[in-house]
């Protein structure tokens, strides 16, 4: 059984101090960023595509084929519907608690369900028209993305909860694959994606920063007690 001890008492003085640091200013400014970036797209061309998005749907079409329409297809799934929404999220929740880390496993519950809410307000909010070329079916607002926000969301959430290169990276891989697939399979143009990347990112820092102490002091007392993962993973060793 897991220590009675506050989780936060087991974290280090530097992470007790993050609070009053640098997640709240950089997930502030990102989140600025995306709101500045769907404002900008209306005020200069009413939702219209900038140069930017212009010229890499050009390059999109140019390159289509069967290989990267099968992948997209593949991340489109991933990112929504059942998949995306209801069996990823339950599967890492179940894991963190598996894990005996219910600080972990709300931080993220949190960050996912907040993120889904801000990615719908800015739809709402700017209104922005998907490109003529789609070969999904997608509702309407493009700005922005909400499979990118979500896959940026889980990412970060995850290189927090898990501080290492590798989670870092696989997170990093997975967020750009989901912005180039968005953009190929037509539902976004490239100012979507990231815009989607950035709010994702902003959330999942800015929900980090005042449980950060208690997030690291419950990993600290976690790897002290086995769990039902961790037993069953060195049985099978």
């Amino acid at each position: 059984m897991m220590s009675e001890r506050a989780p936060e008492t087991a974290a280090t003085p530097a992470t007790r101090r993050i609070a009053r640091r640098w997640p709240l200013v950089s997930g502030s400014a990102a989140l600025s960023l995306a709101v500045g970036l769907g404002a900008l797209i209306v005020l200069r061309g009413n939702g219209r595509p900038l140069e930017i998005d212009a010229e890499w749907m050009d390059e999109i079409l140019e390159h289509r084929a069967p290989v990267w329409e099968y992948l997209s297809l593949t991340m489109n799934y991933l990112g929504a519907g059942i998949a995306g929404v209801i069996v990823i999220p339950v599967l890492i929740l179940v894991a963190l608690l598996l894990l005996k880390r219910p600080w972990a496993a709300g931080y993220f519950v949190a960050a996912t369900i907040v993120s889904s809410g801000l990615v719908q307000v800015l739809k709402s909010l700017f209104g922005r028209a998907r490109p003529e070329d789609m070969l999904v079916i997608s509702d309407f607002g493009s700005f922005p993305s909400g499979h990118v926000a979500n896959a940026a969301t889980m990412a970060v959430c995850l290189g927090i909860l898990f501080p290492r290169v590798w989670v870092w990276l696989a997170g990093a891989l997975y967020t750009v694959l989901m912005m180039v697939s968005r953009t190929y399979l037509g539902a976004h143009w490239l100012t979507d994606t990231i815009g989607g990347l950035l709010l994702g990112a902003s959330v999942a820092v800015l929900l980090w920063a005042p449980v950060a102490a208690k997030l690291q002091g419950e990993r600290e007392l976690a790897a002290q007690h086995p769990s039902p993962l961790r037993i069953r993973r060195r049985n099978s060793a």
